[in-house]
């Protein structure tokens, strides 16, 4: 009886024992001191940063995002002549390059994978189009397959980033003003429309964050500094309303960044640069209609991409001109955030968990 409840005891203190740490990867600028990607050990329960160490030696590595099975990292190299690298994850830490390959586009600032991990797409800011890429299974990209162009004679196309969700493809164009729909069909995307919702004038649409079943859209917009909301319908999407991310007394020049949900999906947060916060919206997860409950400082200059760390409980911020990232604890139930510490690296843009 007793070498049981031994065995049991044991276990239970194993099975109680994981590492709170996680990895962070930090995509950078590297015309100043960064040498490419970094990694960071993550304490999900002090809110710590630390072990600093160069991942991957890496041209400008703006954007990074995981493979679907996190076996893989993929990172655009913001240039003129544009490529996205492919990476492998050894032991959940270090980066081994496997393949580069051109985008087709000038200043690739956004990649992003589909749900079953087999495509990438790469979002050509200054391009003005994005390119579609096949994975191979041992994480290997491919040359583009496709490169759809917004270009027209008289609008400046500014594709900014894309979102796979099941078979349509959502492209954010800031210089188009809008965010175009296409669907897969035919090993191909085809364009459904050319906006899926009537934004404001100049509003400049950079990223957008949709809810897990895809039944609402919020779109962050760089030049009006304000958030558009929107319904899935039957017939493509409804417009909800369009809201400040600025506090009311800020009468500064700011222009908006990243946006992401929270883990419930009750909360919804962006980041200013110029005013240098972070606004924090409460949702109402039935009509999509948002609240704004917190203009916050990051504590920094100029944010760029913010990641919400696994746990839920934590809040970071890649503040690219102060050369930092902040770090903030989440109330998980009221949304606020509350300023914990900060760790120097040079040009931060992307935060990837």
């Amino acid at each position: 009886m007793k070498s049981k409840l031994l065995v049991f005891v044991l276990t239970a203190i194993l099975f109680n024992c994981t590492n709170p740490n996680t990895t962070l990867y930090v995509g950078t600028y590297t015309n100043g001191e960064s040498e490419g990607i970094y990694q960071f050990e993550f304490s999900s329960e002090t809110g710590a940063l630390t072990n600093k160490q160069l991942a991957a030696s890496s041209e400008n590595p703006s954007f990074i995002t995981y493979s679907r099975d996190r076996n893989y990292l993929y990172a655009v190299n913001e240039n003129e002549n544009g490529s996205v690298s492919a990476f492998k994850v050894e032991d959940d830490k270090t980066l081994t390059f496997i393949n580069k390959v051109r985008t087709k586009g000038a200043h690739p600032c956004h990649v992003a994978i589909n749900e079953q991990g087999d495509k990438a797409v790469v979002s050509n800011y200054t391009g003005g189009n994005f390119s579609l890429h096949n994975i191979k299974n041992d994480g290997a990209l491919n040359e583009a397959f496709q490169v759809l162009n917004h270009k027209t004679d008289s609008i400046a196309s500014h594709a900014h980033s894309a979102q796979f969700f099941k078979d349509d493809l959502l492209v954010s164009d800031l210089g188009r003003n809008a965010v175009f729909n296409y669907r897969l069909a035919n090993n191909n995307y085809k364009l459904i429309t050319p906006s899926i919702v009537k934004l404001e004038d100049s509003s400049g649409p950079r990223h957008f964050s949709l809810t897990k079943d895809g039944k609402f859209i919020y779109i962050i917009n760089e030049l009006s500094s304000t958030i558009t909301s929107a319904k899935k319908t039957e017939n493509g999407f409804e417009f909800i309303e369009t809201l400040s991310t600025l506090d009311d007394d800020f009468k500064g020049k700011s222009y908006c960044a990243d946006i992401h949900l929270s883990k419930d999906e009750q909360f919804l947060y962006g980041s200013n640069r110029g005013e240098n916060s972070m606004v924090v919206f409460k949702r109402d997860t039935t009509s999509g209609k948002l609240t704004k409950i917190q203009n916050m400082s990051v504590h920094g200059d100029w944010p760029r991409n913010f990641a919400i760390d696994p746990s839920g409980k934590f809040l970071l911020v890649a503040n690219q001109k102060s050369n930092n990232i902040s770090v903030f604890k989440v109330n998980t139930q009221t949304g606020f955030l509350s300023f914990l510490n900060e760790v120097p690296l040079p040009t931060p843009v992307c935060l990837l968990f």
